[in-house]
């Protein structure tokens, strides 16, 4: 298990980036959506079922081939705080 990551734009609150792999991948579903961050370059989007069997769309985003500035976040994902909660399960 990898530990996650911090990352602070300017005065954005601080961004938490979870390794994807620690992230139950049978609730996670890859869209359409993409974005472009001029700092770490084009992210992609996956949409989260939870328990209930509800959908939240574009949930969490990752840069799969970020920026060498921030390649670190490569193979984490960050979550929307305003779309889902998420708590951390020790093994």
């Amino acid at each position: 298990m990898r530990p996650a990551l911090q990352l602070r734009e300017a005065t954005l609150p601080v961004v938490q980036y979870i390794p994807l792999t620690d992230v139950v991948q049978e609730r996670l579903t890859r869209t359409d959506t993409s974005t472009y961050c001029p700092f770490k370059g084009e992210a992609g989007y996956y949409s989260v079922t939870t328990a209930a069997g509800d959908v939240v769309e574009d949930a969490i985003w990752t840069y799969e081939q970020p920026y060498p500035a921030v390649a670190e976040i490569a193979g984490h994902v960050a979550f929307y705080p305003n779309k889902v909660e998420i708590s951390v399960v020790p093994q």
